[in-house]
């Protein structure tokens, strides 16, 4: 007579993100999960900000940083996208001159590095190559916390309270700050047809 069937090792691979952070405390190599999860959406909105160049490290040195300080990562939230694009923002944020000349030279001339990695992301939505240099040059125009809002919400497609999470402020002054830059974009934009949308849309041309 045969005994029951041996009990199946319980998994030991984590599904949520902080399931991930938690386990890579002991067993580092399990954090590579967050990397193939998020990498490529990191290194697509750094790009539209920053260029593809600039990209390569940022995401880069935003996943050796949340790796080193993972076990100051709240597990109470499980999603750690917040967590990542706030890192992320942060080393854009020590960039920010690089990205508002980049912006006024693409308001200028209609072309550059970052402009060129844009087109290259354009879709069937996009009107004419035309509407770049005007939006740059709203976006270049407004302070780094109200851009960094209006694109964290149009690229990134955080919502507010993720937001809110990631440059640690309140979900009120998310708002603020949003609600601010889509003024000021739609004032910069002025009465042209194409750019009767709301702010966060009329980016929406320069995503996939």
């Amino acid at each position: 007579m045969t005994g029951p069937p041996p009990r199946p090792e319980p998994s030991t691979s984590p599904e949520g993100d902080a399931e991930v952070v938690a386990q890579s405390l002991e067993q580092p190599e399990l954090f590579a999960r967050l990397y193939d999860r998020y990498a490529s959406d990191i290194h697509r909105y750094a790009a539209r900000r920053l260029g593809t160049g600039a990209a390569d490290d940022i995401t880069a040195e935003t996943f050796l940083i949340a790796f080193r300080t993972r076990a100051r990562y709240d597990t109470d939230r499980p999603n750690a996208r917040p967590w990542l694009y706030g890192i992320a923002g942060n080393l854009i944020g020590k960039q920010r001159r690089a990205e508002v000349r980049a912006l006024r030279a693409l308001a200028r001339t209609g072309h550059d590095t970052v402009a060129e990695s844009w087109t290259d992301l354009a879709d069937d939505r996009v009107t004419a190559q035309s509407a770049h240099a005007p939006l740059a040059g709203a976006l270049a125009a407004l302070p780094a916390g109200d851009r960094h809002v209006l694109l964290l919400v149009a690229w990134a497609d955080l919502t507010y309270a993720e937001v809110a999470e990631a440059l640690r402020i309140p979900v009120g002054t998310v708002r603020s700050r949003l609600n601010r830059a889509r003024r000021k974009v739609r004032s910069a934009l002025g009465a042209d047809p194409a750019f009767t949308l709301d702010a966060t849309e009329v980016a929406q041309p320069w995503t996939t």
